[in-house]
């Protein structure tokens, strides 16, 4: 997740499986021959196979949320924890849907699952914080804010989050003392210009992202997006 990017996601998680398949061929066996070998292969496959595991089934719903197919992904992640009732990147998956779905509620639940299962880890508190933001809730948001921050000082995705609402609010300067332990020069003066951006005032929006370009040339997000404003 980048961290110059106000979303819910804003952490780990993203796990993949690739496997390659392989094909033989058998040539010059009777059909007796055929049939024990088939009968023999079925056995040992059988023997071999190995469990799906929390893991896998964590990937298919991956692969099923990149496809838009929000309920599939779901099922998916729901085995998971069946088979590994603290696996933590289907927890954090389906906290991110209920919450992108609005069934708040729902969402901290698994918020709460969530800290329990991790110890209480710093992106749970970015999380839920930003989540009751979504949820209406800013004063409880800030609160979860200060108090990841309290516990882990340099807690990035509270000090990214509880900024990007700071900006919001137009505690423009408060919001950059929250971001300098953890972001760049070129990330702070990027959401800027977005929190600029969302408010209409484009002229200042282009000044932001100008800035974070003369920081980092190489900040594609910036370059875009000075490229949209100005025309």
């Amino acid at each position: 997740m980048n961290k110059a990017i106000p979303a819910i996601c804003l952490s780990f998680f993203l796990c993949a499986c690739a496997s390659q398949n392989k094909t033989a061929s058998m040539h010059g066996l009777t059909p007796t021959q055929a049939q024990d070998m088939s009968s023999q292969n079925a056995k040992i496959t059988e023997a071999k196979a190995p469990d799906v595991t929390a893991n896998t089934r964590f990937a298919a719903g991956q692969l099923a949320e990149s496809q838009g197919n929000l309920d599939a992904a779901m099922h998916q992640y729901n085995v998971a924890l069946e088979k590994d009732p603290k696996h933590l990147p289907s927890l954090f998956r389906i906290g991110v849907i209920f919450a992108e779905l609005k069934q708040y509620n729902k969402s901290f639940e698994i918020w709460a699952r969530y800290a329990v299962a991790s110890n209480y880890a710093p992106e749970y508190y970015g999380n839920l914080g930003y989540c009751y933001e979504l949820a209406g809730q800013p004063t409880k948001a800030e609160a979860t804010y200060l108090k990841g921050i309290e516990k882990y000082s340099n807690n990035a995705s509270c000090r990214t989050n509880y900024g990007l609402m700071l900006a919001r609010k137009h505690r423009i300067q408060e919001a950059i003392r929250m971001w300098t332990p953890v972001l760049t020069d070129a990330e702070i003066h990027y959401n800027l210009g977005s929190i600029y951006d969302m408010d209409g005032r484009k002229e200042e929006a282009k000044v932001e992202y100008q800035k974070a370009l003369d920081s980092d040339p190489d900040m594609i997000d910036a370059r875009a997006r000075l490229s949209e404003t100005s025309n």
